[in-house]
């Protein structure tokens, strides 16, 4: 299954919760590592390729959303928030931060597990059905999203900055150009389960992702690249192309 093999590294402060979540990794198949702190996890990481950091929010030093957004700006490293904060506030700053995910404790086992192998499936970009073969750039109406280096691209060339969320929106979008989307399938596709009380910032998000793409409804009355279907949900009108 996807991600056995893969390195895991858990930041997380308490001592015996630590233990069993690198006992529950392991037996999974995975690689695990543990850190306590912004510091030991700093080290691990210069000293070991890893694949995924589940990452506490309350520690010592700095805290679990101060490290999001250094890794965020430092790189693509996936990122699961785990915290016992359960406010629907604190879920989005986290996904705002960058973080591709974000689990209450007590979490379930078999659902963090699977909510690991979700991420790193994410993150190894969409598979073409035919030969495995990842399909790696997506080029519709002049734009170009580069799903290995999570880049999108303007008809200029010049590059527009995508939180996170807005980054699994537009891929929802472009693995199933003029298709329409109901704002539940977005909510699945896009984070490969439920957001749950995310739900009211997906119009957020779908705003924002309209903006940075230009996409509003023209005054001549054309639609913009993302339409409103009213009443039922979303579409990109534009159809896409894949290519290496």
């Amino acid at each position: 299954m996807s991600g056995e093999g893969r390195h895991v590294l858990v930041v997380e402060d308490d001592g015996e919760l630590r233990k069993l979540l690198l006992t529950l990794l392991r037996r999974s198949g995975f690689r695990a590592s543990g850190a306590r702190d912004g510091i030991e996890m700093r080290r691990l990481l210069a000293s070991a390729q890893v694949d995924l950091v589940l990452l506490d929010i309350m520690l010592p030093g700095k805290s679990g959303f101060e490290l999001c957004r250094d890794l965020r700006a430092e790189g693509r490293i996936p990122v699961i928030i785990l915290t016992a904060l359960a406010e629907a506030s604190d879920r989005v700053v986290g996904l705002e931060l960058g973080a591709d995910d974000f689990v209450v404790k007590p979490a379930d086992p078999r659902e963090l597990v699977a909510r690991i192998r979700a991420v790193l499936r994410r993150a190894e970009g969409p598979e073409d059905n035919a030969g495995g073969k990842g399909r790696e750039v997506a080029h519709f109406a002049g734009w170009s999203l580069d799903t290995r280096r999570r880049e999108l691209l303007r008809p200029d060339g010049v590059a527009v900055e995508l939180t996170s969320g807005e980054y699994d929106l537009l891929l929802a979008f472009v693995e199933r150009p003029q298709r329409i989307l109901t704002r539940d399938q977005l909510l699945d596709i896009a984070r490969n389960r439920p957001y749950g009380g995310l739900d009211r910032s997906m119009d957020v998000q779908i705003s924002r992702l309209r903006a940075k793409l230009g996409s509003r409804p023209h005054e001549d009355g054309e639609p913009g690249l993302i339409k409103t279907v009213r009443g039922v949900g979303y579409l990109l009108s534009s159809p896409v192309d894949w290519s290496g």
